[in-house]
């Protein structure tokens, strides 16, 4: 009995080491570059606090994908608002609205990088702020968390999930790997999918180790601004509590732990911590 349990304990250290070790040579360049992808105005800024923290407050949230080059093999964190919103206007009625300046593949296009030059896309999560330019990227290979890719591509997804967006990859016309637990995305420790539930079921956060800079940690919504950050906030609409809570533990240890810098995707007050586009954090 006790060899059985030594042995499941092994099996399971053998799939979970690797995702966040670096003991393989880091031969490929990486860098960082952080993209915008838009704004959203929240008017009603208590719907990120389940415990009505933000009593008439209100508040613009960025967004921020991200381009990472690890060698010669492209990847991009999170897509974004959806291209049709490009010049919206805000509308001061509703809990929320968003707008575009300019879309992922413009901002592309200034770096000399065409959509189909992309590899892989992967997504925090399903929310419409993190996916509206996907079907910009059809050749990407697209990593997404299981449990999320579950809820999207069933035959009947629950009213909060859109799948349209993922319709190239639902039809089996584009390569998906639906994410259960951490993921090494290039196989050198570098680039981790980190498994952070909570605000969606298969929600994930992302590791950085950069050569000069040190770890990154994008946080995907594990927060979206630094005081929901700093009183480990539960949005109203996250899918459940305690798994919020929990991954807020884990992600906080790993940012002590690494040194890691942390990047609150939605926080104007984090764009500062890499360099200005178009330039790169390395």
């Amino acid at each position: 009995m006790i060899r059985k349990a030594m042995a499941s304990i092994a099996a399971a250290l053998a799939l979970a080491t690797p995702a966040l070790a670096q003991d393989k040579p880091a031969d490929a360049k990486l860098s960082l570059t952080r993209l915008d992808c838009g704004t959203v105005r929240v008017n009603r800024l208590n719907a990120f606090s389940d415990t009505q923290a933000y009593t008439g407050q209100s508040r613009d949230l960025t967004v921020g994908c991200y381009l990472i080059r690890h060698g010669d093999q492209l990847m991009l964190w999170d897509v974004g608002l959806p291209g049709a919103l490009k010049g919206a206007a805000f509308d001061t009625d509703d809990d929320m609205s968003a707008t575009l300046r300019k879309s992922l593949v413009e901002q592309l296009a200034e770096l000399g990088i065409k959509p189909e030059d992309i590899d892989v896309v992967g997504i925090s999560h399903f929310h419409f702020d993190h996916i509206g330019q996907l079907p910009d990227f059809p050749a990407a290979k697209l990593h997404i968390g299981k449990r999320d890719w579950d809820l999207v591509s069933q035959s009947e997804p629950p009213g909060f999930v859109d799948p349209k967006p993922f319709a190239h990859w639902i039809s089996g016309g584009g390569t998906v790997e639906p994410v259960a637990r951490d993921k090494d995305i290039f196989g050198d420790g570098r680039v981790v999918m980190l498994d952070m539930p909570g605000h969606t079921p298969g929600h994930h956060t992302l590791l950085v180790r950069l050569a000069g800079m040190g770890p990154v940690l994008l946080s995907g919504d594990q927060a979206h601004f630094q005081e929901n950050y700093d009183s480990n906030g539960v949005p109203e609409f996250n899918t459940d509590r305690a798994q919020t809570l929990a991954s807020f533990d884990r992600f906080k240890a790993l940012a002590k732990n690494l040194g890691a810098t942390v990047i609150i995707q939605h926080e104007s007050r984090d764009v500062a911590k890499l360099p200005p586009f178009p330039k790169a954090a390395e």
